[in-house]
């Protein structure tokens, strides 16, 4: 199912092959784009490689406004972007991907319709290409190796309306069947391990045994621990008591129980 929320048309100005058209449209729906419009294609239209391309996108394409001209393609259209890597004589203002799907996102929620012009695979839109647009966008790429595929460009612009338009996390944290440990389960583990180590005489000298008991609990308190490395961290100081005991006949015995929470 298509996306009916407002946003910018994509426009292949004389794309060349079906497979960077079929790859457009893969990249265009990846970010939930379906505004496709084709300028003048080389090989015609439709094109069987392009659907091959395109894979699960192909119904984008179905959709796809076929233009003779780009003058056709952006006679509904209030402002234009042009992607371009090359500098140009021409005087417009250029922009990021980023600021520029920032502000055709401003346009749109304004009620305009805004285009953005993506030129031929072998030399990119021409001057009298963009010339009928309003603003550039410029990716700031290696100026030793400028050139991006037109699938490539698509998608690093449709990846910037998203960024623009939607509310995305910055780091996400997937906790499986586990949660985040909470006060209590911290507590009762630093309980553990410090009882362990009295006996184990690490807290040495006494004189300075408080000191260290505050570094020790303040190390776990910065670690961000779940209840899985919590219940790990038990049964691991519990293993260690075990193998001590079993390595040490004089030894009170080990511990009770396999559970990975401390003995009562």
């Amino acid at each position: 199912m298509f996306s009916h929320l407002p946003q910018p048309a994509f426009v292949l100005v004389r794309p060349q092959m079906g497979e960077n058209i079929g790859a457009a449209a893969r990249a265009m729906w990846n970010f939930g784009l379906d505004r496709m419009r084709i300028v003048a294609p080389r090989d015609g239209w439709p094109n069987p490689k392009a659907v091959a391309m395109a894979s699960g996108a192909g119904r984008l394409l179905d959709e796809a406004i076929l233009a003779d001209d780009l003058p056709a393609a952006l006679e509904d259209c209030s402002f234009v972007f042009a992607t371009t890597a090359r500098p140009r004589e021409l005087v417009k203002p250029v922009y990021s991907p980023e600021a520029a799907m920032k502000l055709a996102a401003q346009k749109i929620k304004a009620g305009e319709k805004v285009a953005v012009l993506f030129g031929p695979e072998r030399a990119g839109l021409e001057n009298d290409d963009i010339s009928r647009a309003n603003a550039i966008i410029s990716v700031p790429v290696n100026p030793e190796f400028a050139s991006l595929n037109l699938g490539q460009c698509v998608l690093l612009t449709a990846y910037e309306w998203q960024r623009q338009t939607q509310e995305i996390a910055d780091e996400v944290i997937e906790l499986g069947k586990t949660d985040w440990a909470t006060g209590h389960d911290v507590e009762a583990l630093v309980s553990h391990y410090e009882s362990r180590l009295d006996e184990a005489g690490f807290f040495f000298p006494l004189t300075k045994a408080a000191g260290m008991k505050v570094v020790f609990r303040n190390m776990f308190s910065r670690m961000p621990l779940t209840r899985a490395d919590v219940q790990m961290l038990h049964g691991i100081m519990r293993q260690m008591v075990r193998w001590r005991h079993k390595n040490d006949p004089g030894g009170d015995g080990p511990e009770n129980g396999s559970g990975n929470a401390p003995e009562k």
